[in-house]
């Protein structure tokens, strides 16, 4: 059955609650996930970004672009785990890559992946404990929050950038918010993030349509 980019859209949320108990655990070389984004349509990919634990700048961090499906592929799309093992992979060892799939994106290296290249890492005791707790404390369901989150992106230590959508509607806003700010106040104003006007980001954010600044809230 031939997928449409709602299919990728739905995975690439799908991807995202998993991985985040890795944004406090380390991959192998000491590196840490520090934000999953939607890569841009019509690519079937999700984008991992990996750098250190704190800080940082863009220049210091890695996106690797993993595609969810192999060409030709119009089986299962790639989930949460098998991302998850291409990126410990990419994390043991010495990698090198050839220009022709390096490239820069808001300032951070961007490296697509060819997954044949790569020999996913299995999973841990630890990855497999955690999917029977996650299953029994949050077992799954087809409803989902509005908006759907489709990605997010650390920027620095008191500001992350969290990428939604809505039912029905697979462009991406973009909204900036404060962690140290208010949550409550964050929540209520996104549900009507796809409301707002925001600003078209252009160039400096290719993973959304729009940019929503919520740091005043």
């Amino acid at each position: 059955m031939a997928l449409t980019y709602d299919d990728i859209a739905e995975q690439q949320a799908d991807i995202v609650g998993p991985l985040l108990p890795y944004f406090r655990a380390p991959l192998p070389d000491g590196q840490f996930i520090r934000g999953v984004l939607p890569s841009p349509p019509p690519s079937e990919a999700v984008r991992v970004v990996v750098g250190p634990p704190r800080g940082g700048t863009p220049d210091g961090m890695t996106v690797w672009e993993i595609p969810l499906r192999t060409a030709g592929d119009a089986g299962d799309l790639a989930g949460a785990d098998d991302v998850l093992g291409m990126v410990r992979a990419l994390h043991t060892g010495t990698q090198i890559f050839s220009s022709s799939r390096t490239d820069t994106v808001m300032g951070m290296r961007l490296v697509r992946v060819d997954p044949a290249a790569v020999e996913p890492a299995d999973p841990d005791e630890g990855d497999l404990a955690l999917v029977v707790l996650r299953t029994l404390l949050h077992p799954w369901t087809e409803e989902r929050p509005v908006p759907r989150l489709r990605g997010f992106l650390l920027r620095d230590p008191d500001r992350m950038r969290l990428y939604c959508d809505r039912e029905g509607d697979t462009a991406v806003v973009a909204a900036d918010v404060r962690l140290s700010g208010a949550l409550t106040a964050v929540l209520a104003a996104l549900p009507s993030l796809t409301e707002e006007e925001g600003t078209a980001p252009g160039d400096a954010d290719p993973h959304c349509s729009r940019l929503v600044d919520l740091t005043g809230w």
